[in-house]
């Protein structure tokens, strides 16, 4: 069986990715002994994702992916974007999510999207896969389960929060469920062409 490590020790983000992939053995940062910070100085999805899966490729010589994600709210210009996981100046989730909520107070626009980019560098080659959860912003938290922003976002089409849902709803209809896909569609495809 093919190996692939996935750029994180994120538990959640393992757990949800675990679900949608079955055809390779999914090795955490953890499982490869990396334990270095990569930095993520970028202001694109894209450049972060790629610095991180280059810097663990470079390390492992392991088929690896990352993902950069972020929830984007219109009526913030699209902030938090890239900043998402830092947007109170420090990488908690409790303290982004009230920056946001706070932010959000009174305003009537509460559209949102979520978005993931995902760098695979495969047999040392690089591709993207992109996925968009649209929905909107609670006014207050709703749920006990995800991680994030989930507790005060709705997914357009629900009436609950990513918190709220079922992990099986939310891996179908979230920005990295949908992008995580395409790379299982890219990677079966691979896998059926190197059998012929």
């Amino acid at each position: 069986m093919q190996e692939l490590v996935i750029a994180s020790n994120n538990a959640h983000k393992i757990g949800e990715i675990s679900e949608l992939v079955t055809d390779v053995r999914l090795l955490s940062l953890k499982d490869i002994d990396f334990t270095s910070d990569i930095p993520e100085p970028y202001h694109t999805f894209e450049e972060n994702a790629l610095a991180k899966a280059s810097a663990i490729y470079k390390f492992s010589e392991k088929n690896v992916f990352a993902d950069d994600s972020g929830i984007c709210v219109n009526a913030l210009d699209g902030a938090p974007g890239v900043d998402s996981a830092h947007y109170s100046g420090m990488r908690d989730d409790e303290m982004n999510l009230q920056r946001v909520l706070a932010e959000m107070k009174d305003v009537q626009d509460r559209s949102a999207f979520y978005k993931a980019v995902i760098c695979l560098i495969w047999d040392g080659e690089v591709y993207y896969f992109e996925g968009i959860c649209e929905g909107k912003i609670t006014e207050e938290k709703r749920g006990e389960g995800g991680f994030g922003y989930d507790p005060i976002f709705i997914p357009d089409g629900y009436d609950k929060t990513f918190a709220q849902l079922p992990l099986s709803i939310k891996n179908k209809i979230s920005h990295r469920g949908k992008a995580v896909l395409k790379m299982v569609e890219f990677l079966e495809s691979r896998a059926e062409a190197d059998i012929v």
